[in-house]
């Protein structure tokens, strides 16, 4: 089910995407790479009170999924805490059976640094509420990419 950095590598060859997660207790924030695994954006919001699985499964019949890189809460010190924990829970009870390989990726602090840049783009707080998950999500994708793109090198 988890796999590692090198296991990504053959999807970017195959054109398949990347599928970015920021999973909360009340929302999940997704976003997408692009063909050519350069840039990653923002694409939904969904609200686990609702029919989150439709909007989840409408997404991903709009893009060839390879796999799904979901952020994983760490603590400052690098340990998994309760909320990490519960991550990979809710990864294994809703995504696993999906069948796509899910990387795990450090996003200690992404909420915060999506939460700053809404802020200097001026967005009003409820506006922020709307879409500081999918946001952060992409931060999520996007240090992946990063990552791919200087190992690569």
């Amino acid at each position: 089910m988890y796999c590692t950095l090198d296991d990504l590598t053959p999807l970017k060859q195959q054109q398949k995407r990347l599928i970015g997660l920021d999973i909360g207790d009340r929302r999940i924030g997704v976003s997408a790479c692009d063909a050519t695994w350069f840039i990653a954006s923002p694409l939904a919001m969904l609200d686990r009170k609702t029919d989150w699985k439709a909007q989840l499964h409408k997404l991903l019949k709009q893009y060839p999924v390879g796999a799904f890189v979901s952020g994983l809460p760490l603590l400052m010190n690098g340990d998994e805490g309760p909320q990490a924990k519960k991550v990979k829970e809710f990864l294994e009870a809703h995504f696993a059976s999906l069948g796509f390989p899910i990387y795990l990726w450090d996003e200690r602090l992404s909420t915060c640094a999506a939460n700053r840049t809404l802020i200097e783009a001026d967005m009003s707080r409820a506006k922020r509420k709307e879409t500081v998950d999918k946001v952060a999500a992409s931060f999520i994708l996007q240090g992946v990419l990063d990552r791919l793109r200087t190992s690569c090198l």
